[in-house]
């Protein structure tokens, strides 16, 4: 069993295309995308944290959350709606996580922060929200679909990007 993380998919969400810049022809493309990356990421007994801004509406969540991989968490984003956070399908839910894997300490969130629990004592922030558009900090990384490729990714992987500092 692994353990992932991953934030802003947007599905079905339009705007996204615009705003972000993303390089799909249309949401459908998008989504499927999305759907197919998280899918070869993810086997079914993995566990992913999803940072925030899962779905554009609500009462599409549980249909998106039977159709992917894996034990899913969701750590509410600025634009989930509350049928997002209701949505059968999630583990759990909530506003803010801590947890520790393979031997490190998280403290999750949506939104980077500017310091957070552990900092100094190698503690890493896993946020999503800024779309790999903010300058990393130390021990802080984006983990966004927009930047790790449209789908979910490890501890291992992202610590050997270069992002954490560690």
């Amino acid at each position: 069993m692994a353990t992932l993380f991953t934030s802003d998919s947007h599905f079905g969400d339009h705007r996204t295309l615009n705003i972000w810049k993303r390089p799909f022809a249309s949401v459908a493309e998008m989504d499927a995308a999305l759907l197919a990356g998280w899918n070869a990421a993810v086997g079914p007994d993995d566990e992913v944290w999803h940072l925030g801004d899962f779905a554009r509406r609500g009462g599409d969540a549980a249909r998106l959350l039977a159709r992917l991989n894996g034990r899913k968490h969701l750590v509410r984003g600025n634009t989930d709606p509350d049928g997002t956070a209701a949505a059968q399908g999630w583990a759990s839910v909530r506003d803010y996580a801590e947890l520790e894997t393979e031997g490190r300490r998280l403290v999750l969130c949506h939104y980077p922060f500017r310091s957070w629990n552990g900092q100094h004592k190698g503690a890493l922030n896993l946020h999503g929200h800024s779309h790999g558009r903010l300058k990393p900090m130390p021990r802080q990384i984006d983990v966004g679909v927009d930047v790790w490729g449209w789908r979910p990714v490890g501890l291992e992987t992202l610590l050997g990007a270069g992002d954490a500092r560690a």
